[in-house]
């Protein structure tokens, strides 16, 4: 397996890991699924919050209903992060949850946005596109520690991909973008601090009001006609109009409005 431009894990370690949230940054040369390790992981304890494991090759990656696919070697950044808030257990803090998919995609778009150049935007709830072609996708799942329920986030950029490359005509690839760097360390490290900045603010100081004005901001699905895939028989068309306080779609279809909690998105011309 050859990388043009494998990642420097001392010099993520330098950049991210201290005083803040990031603890731990593993690097492996290739695995199924940083996803699945990491969980693994931190269900026995041997990962903890602060937690990253990044790849530039990743074999079975997987998506939302259940989708897997994979890249050639070196052509993509595949990261997950694990977060543990204990003391948002329960209660209201809990309904807060459904914020952190959305704000690392916001964190994902914004550093793409520094790190490269790339005019990145968000379709609901975390797709980072340009334009109507996707450049990342990312997943989050809820897992139990030791130290209480966590959540780990998958973030798959598709960095060095050519066009015969692609996995479905309406990707893209930093590479396709013309992009001014394609250093994936440098890249990982402005991901992980922007999302480390957005957690705080999560954590800390949760302003649900906030939090949607900045991620409509960056979201090109509020405004659109939208399919909405709740699986392979079941989908919803109609307009997204909002965003309610939990970070859910507010959809107006011929039935209504209806808020949908997740769903794949297909903007509809």
């Amino acid at each position: 397996m050859y990388d043009a431009d494998p990642l420097d894990a001392d010099r993520l370690r330098e950049l991210v890991v201290g005083e803040g949230l990031w603890r731990q940054v593993d690097v492996v040369a290739e695995t199924g699924s940083t996803n699945a390790d990491l969980a693994a992981r931190a269900a026995v304890g041997d990962a903890g919050h602060g937690s990253v494991l990044l790849t530039s090759y990743q074999s079975s990656g997987r998506g939302r209903l259940d989708r897997t696919w994979s890249a050639p070697p070196g052509s993509s950044l595949a990261m997950s992060m694990l977060v543990v808030p204990g003391d948002l257990q329960d209660g209201p803090g809990w309904q807060r949850w459904t914020w952190l998919p959305l704000i690392c995609g916001m964190a994902v778009s914004e550093a793409i946005r520094r790190a490269t150049g790339v005019p990145t935007v968000l379709k609901w709830p975390n797709d980072v596109m340009v334009g109507d072609r996707k450049l990342c996708g990312i997943l989050a799942e809820q897992v139990s520690t030791p130290q209480g329920l966590g959540c780990v986030i998958g973030v798959g950029i598709n960095t060095d991909l050519t066009e015969d490359q692609l996995p479905v005509p309406w990707a893209t690839s930093l590479l396709l973008c013309g992009a001014s760097t394609r250093n994936k360390t440098s890249i990982a490290a402005t991901v992980l601090r922007a999302f480390a900045l957005l957690y705080a603010n999560w954590h800390d100081d949760f302003d649900a009001d906030a939090l949607g004005r900045a991620y409509v901001e960056r979201c090109a699905t509020i405004g659109r006609e939208v399919r909405v895939v709740l699986s392979e028989r079941e989908s919803v068309t109609g307009q997204a109009t909002a965003l309610d306080a939990d970070g859910r779609l507010v959809v107006r279809t011929a039935d209504g409005t209806q808020v949908f909690g997740a769903g794949d998105i297909t903007h509809l011309r």
